[in-house]
């Protein structure tokens, strides 16, 4: 891969440079923890870099919760996302095969596609719930960014992946082609030091595959007891940066808007007979787990769970999918 550096002062002025041409989204945190805001030339100091992981997903950037999909669209300006964690972009790999099918592509999640740098940052730390090298996801990208992005010792260090990423890093005039050895090894201890901490802190949750054997094989019962404190309120696929279902909403003057939906909700899978095969919420919380660890990597060859974690967190009955993945297992 190419690296390129530039001075910090110097790509926080590139940045206000690029703001004439990008709309810009980046990382900044706040008493209330770390999150993509849309950023003005007052917020360039206040970026962060290397802190996993912010609230949202990058999901959200290009499946809105709800879109019109028949009105006529303004065009856009390009746009450039900053501070991606890998765990969103190994997300998006499997958003990209289910909406850039080469049959049934989605021409609105392709255009935000083609419209859009994403820049990774490498995470030098973790949060308790991180979980990626469980699942064999690195927590700094390899491929899918354009590309990443590390701060070193006052030095900006980017990565380049993609023909997108070597384009946007000529438009850059300040960065040049890294040649300092030092500060390679630098971030390779960094990498390695995240990747040990990770291993160690979920050294017991079973992996990838393993999990879906489980999930499987279990009895009913297992998922009954703990769907005893699930209240239905699709947070945990709001957040997911593999969830992806939505509905299709008919409106006056032959509208349509499609809006995002969730497996935990009351009558997800009712038909117009009134049949509901997940009636039950039992149903319901099995099913998500069975779609993530065993239908969706059947279907597309991808994980649909990428261990960022943020369905533990945001669940109002303190559900924890890794501690029923360790039930199942002992």
């Amino acid at each position: 891969m190419q690296y390129y550096s530039i001075k910090k002062e110097e790509w926080d002025k590139t940045l206000e440079h690029l703001l004439l041409s990008y709309t810009i989204f980046a990382t900044v945190s706040n008493e209330f923890g770390q999150d993509y805001e849309l950023i003005k030339p007052a917020d360039i100091g206040g970026i962060t870099y290397n802190i996993p992981k912010p609230a949202t997903s990058l999901k959200s950037f290009f499946l809105p919760v709800k879109e019109n999909v028949t009105s006529a669209r303004a065009p856009q300006k390009p746009r450039i996302i900053l501070g991606i964690p890998n765990c969103d972009i190994e997300g998006l790999s499997l958003l990209d095969s289910i909406y850039l099918d080469e049959d049934y592509n989605d021409i609105f999640y392709r255009d935000r596609r083609e419209n859009t740098i994403l820049i990774s940052s490498d995470c030098f730390g973790k949060q308790e719930h991180c979980h990626c090298t469980t699942y064999d996801i690195k927590p700094f990208a390899v491929r899918i960014s354009d590309l990443a992005i590390v701060l070193i010792d006052g030095i900006i260090v980017f990565r380049i992946m993609t023909e997108k990423g070597n384009e946007f890093i000529r438009t850059i005039s300040l960065a040049q082609p890294l040649t300092d050895k030092n500060t390679l090894e630098s971030i390779e201890k960094k990498h390695n030091a995240v990747e040990e901490s990770l291993r160690e802190s979920q050294k017991m949750l079973p992996d990838y595959k393993k999990t879906g054997s489980l999930v499987s094989e279990a009895n009913m019962k297992i998922f009954s007891d703990h769907s005893l404190h699930c209240v239905s309120c699709g947070a945990c696929t709001t957040v997911c940066p593999t969830c992806t279902c939505f509905l299709l909403i008919d409106k006056p003057g032959f509208e349509k808007v499609k809006q995002m939906d969730a497996c935990q909700y009351p009558g997800f899978e009712r038909v117009a007979g009134g049949e509901d095969a997940l009636f039950e919420i039992k149903d319901r919380f099995r099913n998500r787990y069975l779609c993530k660890y065993v239908w969706k990597p059947e279907k597309f060859e991808s994980r649909a769970c990428t261990g960022c974690g943020r369905c533990i967190e945001a669940c109002i009955g303190k559900i924890n999918k890794n501690e029923i993945f360790l039930e199942l297992s002992r």
